[in-house]
């Protein structure tokens, strides 16, 4: 074979190496990809980015320019013009953990404010069981709700099913694949609602977010606002410990099945094709 012909078979030979590395590549990256997206990526809330919740990368929980942002989004939208050392363009609060001496939990302003303002809650909470009923167009959701160990989460829901936050507003997400949650507690139904105040993430050391779970949403660390989701699948156990655990559902899972069933608008991660409407909620004492 003449030395044109070993340049042919030579070419051929690192066409195929090419094609070979680049599909490995591809294959690595695709790994790497679905890794991130079960595993990373969670419950976010946003407001107007997303984030990357049961396999699909979302624009927007899970989770954002509203009140509950993503840090990365957040500072990507900041106004160029802002001064890193002006103190006006400084990070929000960070809220500080309940104080078992005091009994009380700090919920500190969110700058980007509320969807619905029904103001702070009493710094002051029971720290005890109670019981929560979502009243919804399909019927009923309970939930055993831990106030020992998600004091301030409890303390805030209390606080907002009380003044009628969460009345006649929408499960605005459903995912379906990877995890599977339906998310709920925005009035806006975009995924970008909030208080207008955040707490502390609780309950995180060995949590579980297997079916029945009751859990926050967040775009962060201690970046919680109203947003939660109720797990309906155990594949979800494979979100990192990054979501307060807040409660368990006692009740009406088997609606949320359905609402599963039904599917998500434009795939596996979207609004619930069967509306779930919030007609309102109420929290009280368990004996």
């Amino acid at each position: 074979m003449d030395s044109r012909e070993d340049e042919v078979v030579t070419g051929k030979d690192r066409q195929k190496q090419l094609a070979r590395e680049h599909h490995e590549r591809q294959q690595a990256a695709r790994v790497q990809r679905e890794r991130t997206q079960k595993r990373t990526a969670a419950i976010g809330t946003t407001a107007g980015v997303v984030v990357v919740v049961a396999g699909i990368v979302a624009a927007a929980f899970f989770l954002t320019g509203g009140n509950d942002d993503d840090p990365a989004t957040a500072a990507a939208s900041a106004p160029a013009s802002a001064n890193p050392s002006d103190p006006a363009a400084a990070a929000p609060a960070q809220p500080l953990p309940y104080d078992k001496g005091t009994g009380k939990c700090d919920y500190v302003t969110d700058p980007a404010g509320a969807a619905k303002d029904v103001g702070k809650p009493d710094p002051k909470v029971a720290a005890a069981p109670a019981v929560m009923k979502i009243n919804t167009n399909l019927g009923v959701i309970e939930a055993d709700l831990d106030g020992a160990k998600a004091p301030c989460t409890v303390g805030s829901f209390t606080h907002l099913a009380s003044k009628g936050y969460f009345d006649k507003t929408k499960c605005h997400r459903l995912t379906t694949e990877g995890i599977k949650v339906l998310q709920c507690g925005d009035p806006t139904a975009t995924g970008s609602g909030g208080p207008g105040y955040r707490f502390v993430d609780e309950n995180l050391e060995g949590a579980s977010y297997k079916r029945g779970v009751l859990a926050m949403a967040n775009s962060g660390a201690n970046t919680n606002g109203s947003q939660f989701f109720i797990v309906y699948g155990d594949e979800t156990d494979t979100l990192p410990d990054q979501y307060t655990p807040f409660g368990t559902i006692t009740k009406g899972l088997d609606l949320v099945d359905k609402v599963a069933k039904a599917g998500a608008e434009g795939g596996a991660d979207g609004p619930p094709k069967q509306a779930v409407d919030i007609k309102d909620v109420t929290i009280t004492g368990k004996s």
